[in-house]
């Protein structure tokens, strides 16, 4: 019964939160890749997430439904964090002297890691989207939550929500546009496009 399981998990039983991990680990999983689109990425989203709600398990309400918007909230404020953390990093290994006589592969790593034309399509188009954006996004479309509990996981009101999910698919819709193959000169309608995009990505 639910209800138990929050119950067990407000009081420190490791082995109902083993149940919990069990039964969201993998929807944590796939809104983190969602949010910052990295596998490696969300992996520690995950680890993270789980840790923070171990923590936070004493403010869990005794009575109530699933806990997994509470995990995928806990997991978006824990991207949101290591998405600061990234740019800090960053920015201080902008500020340190580079040795000429060292070749820098970082991007030649990152093209062969990203050379999935779909998927990096997909990350072009959401890289469009602000970070409000693809929260709700990611809650409301790929984790199926109704606009009211987005609103609850996100600590916004549901007006908010569903003025951001209009910009959201508005802004994918722009983008998708923008990436439709274009008739080459000669090219008559409806022939026979040059190459196909690929059919699957990248799944884990």
């Amino acid at each position: 019964m639910q209800t138990t399981l929050r119950a067990r998990i407000r009081d420190g039983d490791s082995e109902a939160f083993g149940h919990l991990f069990d039964a969201y680990a993998r929807s944590v999983y796939n809104h983190a890749f969602r949010l910052v689109g990295d596998w490696s990425a969300a992996e520690d989203i995950v680890s993270l997430t789980f840790l923070e709600a171990w923590r936070l398990r004493g403010r869990v309400d005794p009575e109530g439904g699933s806990l997994r918007p509470w995990l995928l909230g806990i997991a978006t404020n824990t991207a949101r964090n290591t998405r600061r953390a990234a740019r800090r990093h960053a920015a201080a290994l902008a500020r340190l002297p580079r040795d000429e006589d060292v070749r820098d592969i970082a991007d030649e790593v990152a093209g062969r890691l990203d050379d999935t034309e779909l998927l990096a399509a997909v990350r072009l188009a959401l890289d469009t989207l602000r970070r409000g954006e693809r929260e709700v996004l990611a809650l409301c479309v790929w984790s199926d939550l109704d606009y009211a509990t987005a609103a609850e996981t996100l600590g916004i009101p549901v007006g908010t929500v569903k003025s951001r999910l209009s910009r959201a698919r508005k802004k994918l819709a722009a983008a998708a546009r923008d990436r439709e193959p274009r008739r080459r000169p000669g090219q008559v309608k409806g022939g026979r496009t040059p190459a196909a995009w690929p059919a699957q990505e990248e799944s884990r």
